[in-house]
């Protein structure tokens, strides 16, 4: 997956270490944005729609589980995938961390390459192929770098999660997954989320396909669904 023009949000109250973070992402690659509170950090998230957010676990004031789960709740940013950087090594806090919505957790003093090769792994998982490339399936097109669905040549309204669910499979066709398969390709392991969540979602992006390409999203009985041009 390219990692060029991808852009990061470092939020931590201590200058060096943003600037540490900053220094080795910016040589793998990245764009990085900088912010020292939650009130920074929530301005550059509204108006410089980052990919992705390194957030410290004690900042002044609001924490950063509080401002996790904050980002959580609001429609527009409940998918923005986050990495939690904290000094707490408990596995009590880890579990915290992860239940406020962080996609993965990285605890101080860390390696620039580690939490680059962790930061490339958990927007692998939020993009699930990082396909660059057009899809096309029977009039059903996805546009992978618009972040754009189009069914015969009008725009089709998902969201964020229904895109990737979509994504996943119009890259993996004709094969069936299971839930917990589905759940771990496109919400990521390290999320908390029940099984039939899947099954919410999954009706969500068949209403949006509408009569045209819904049976394409197919339910396998005892197994989970498929994406398929065949009849089921």
């Amino acid at each position: 997956m390219t990692t060029a023009g991808k852009r990061v949000l470092i939020v931590d109250d201590e200058a060096p270490i943003r600037e540490m973070i900053a220094v080795a992402l910016e040589m793998a690659g990245y764009e990085c944005l900088e912010a020292e509170n939650v009130q920074e950090a929530h301005s550059l998230v509204v108006d410089q729609r980052p990919d992705m957010i390194l957030l410290d676990w004690m900042l002044p004031g609001v924490s950063g589980v509080e401002f996790a789960r904050r980002l959580k709740r609001e429609e527009a940013t409940a998918e923005l995938p986050i990495i939690m950087l904290t000094a707490k090594g408990e596995e009590e806090n880890k579990v915290q961390g992860l239940e406020s919505g962080a996609d993965d957790y990285i605890t101080k003093p860390f390696s620039p390459r580690e939490l680059v090769a962790r930061l490339k792994a958990v927007l692998r998982r939020a993009t699930p192929l990082g396909v660059e490339e057009t899809i096309e399936v029977n009039g059903l097109i996805l546009d992978p770098v618009c972040h754009r669905v189009m069914a015969h040549d009008k725009a089709v309204d998902v969201g964020p999660t229904e895109y990737r669910l979509l994504q996943f499979f119009m890259t993996h066709q004709e094969r069936a997954y299971s839930r917990s398969q589905l759940l771990d390709q496109v919400w990521g392991g390290n999320v908390y989320v029940e099984e039939r969540t899947v099954d919410v979602h999954i009706r969500r992006l068949r209403k949006a396909l509408g009569q045209s390409h819904e049976q394409l999203i197919q339910t396998v009985r005892g197994t989970g669904y498929r994406f398929s041009t065949r009849a089921s």
